[in-house]
């Protein structure tokens, strides 16, 4: 018997300019006092404000969590939790980037179901009630946590980060208003951008993919292939930075349906013990970990390569995988993406890490979805071609 598929999105989806605008009629449907899980960053940009304005111009009141860094750890959630639990919240709203978001996930499961985040790893316990309902809102065009049931936490007992993935983890609303990326500096635009890159080809080279993340997956690259450039080169282009949310959205869909691979698997170890962000790893290994992949999905690639190549139907699938591969070089070089040496990670450290790295990477089960599964010893050989990687 063939097993049938799912396709998991949150209730309601608001894009385009101005949606944050719908964020009070929302909340007044699940809440009468909001959590708003965010960072400084955000409060200062004036971010924070227009969530607590909106909220109240509907009688929702609202506290705020603004100690999220750059990669959400189990101390952030359980400091979250406090702040819920003695304010009383009962509904959760998160504005940032996949930090926030994701920190706003476990708190919204933790609020209902109890218990450490860790618990929830790899099913080993499941959330049997619904969490607090959360309205997320992201302001980089990249994680795309705002239409995912995964949340990804670092355990700061053993450095692991813990990527959690249940049904409940799914944001009640997510509200994708490009305006808020406009402030992303070029540097942000560029990380994420690539992430939401690889969201999008992981989910469409996965062994897990399907037809609908197929559409989602093809419709996200042709998004971020015509306007990534566009803006990392005019943060204020909105129509480029309108693309990139819908584009991010699209990926965020198509991985949470079909898994992501070997680069998120590669990635999340080296966020835990070396604190880099999650777009700027996964940028750091995508081309390389392509070049591996390669010859077991070509026909894939070809698809990707084609949108780099405007669509050239001239191009046999080999010649459009190899544009595929070559083309998304270019593209981080272009955006000025680090090698893991360049971001300042030290070589006798990182060599010393990198046994523990791959075995994380195997733990976390994301390279199993490969198209090409790696042995412990080829990863370790990727994490060494990564750290020097010539773009």
């Amino acid at each position: 018997m063939v097993e049938c598929k799912t396709f998991q999105t949150p209730q309601m989806l608001y894009y385009q300019q101005n949606a944050l605008q719908k964020l009070g009629f929302q909340a007044k449907q699940y809440g009468q006092k909001a959590l708003i899980v965010s960072d400084k960053i955000m409060e200062e940009l004036g971010n924070v404000q227009k969530c607590i304005d909106l909220l109240s111009e509907v009688g929702v009141e609202s506290a705020i969590f603004l100690e999220v860094n750059s990669e959400p750890t189990d101390e952030h959630v359980a400091a979250a939790m406090s702040v819920l639990e003695k304010e009383q919240c009962d509904l959760v709203v998160s504005i940032g980037g996949g930090s926030c978001i994701d920190t706003a996930k476990a708190v919204a499961i933790l609020a209902t179901n109890g218990g450490y985040i860790g618990d929830y790893m790899n099913q080993q316990k499941i959330a049997s009630k619904a969490s607090l309902p959360h309205i997320a809102i992201p302001t980089t065009a990249g994680t795309g946590s705002e239409a995912t049931d995964v949340t990804v936490i670092t355990n700061t007992s053993n450095h692991v980060k813990m990527m959690i993935k249940q049904p409940v983890l799914m944001p009640t609303v997510a509200i994708v208003d490009p305006l808020l990326s406009v402030s992303s500096p070029k540097s942000v635009t560029a990380a994420t951008g690539v992430d939401a890159l690889c969201h999008a080809i992981e989910a469409y080279i996965s062994k897990k993919a399907q037809p609908m993340t197929d559409v989602m997956a093809l419709s996200a690259m042709k998004y971020i292939v015509r306007n990534l450039k566009v803006a990392y080169d005019d943060g204020e282009n909105i129509a480029a930075r309108e693309g990139m949310a819908i584009g991010a959205l699209q990926a965020g869909m198509a991985f949470s349906n079909a898994s992501v691979c070997l680069v998120h698997g590669m990635s999340r170890p080296i966020g835990a013990l070396f604190n880099v962000p999650h777009g700027f790893s996964n940028a750091m290994l995508l081309p390389a970990v392509l070049e591996y992949s390669r010859e077991s999905c070509v026909e894939r690639l070809a698809d990707l390569g084609r949108l780099f190549a405007e669509e050239d139907t001239v191009l046999t699938n080999e010649q459009a995988a190899d544009v595929a591969v070559k083309s998304v070089k270019e593209l981080c070089k272009y955006l000025s993406i680090p090698n893991l040496k360049e971001w300042g990670i030290e070589e006798e450290a990182f060599n010393e890490a990198i046994d523990k790295m791959a075995d994380d990477a195997l733990d976390s089960g994301s390279p199993g979805n490969n198209p090409k599964v790696p042995t412990k010893e080829e990863i370790k050989a990727l994490y060494t071609t990564c750290y020097t990687y010539a773009f």
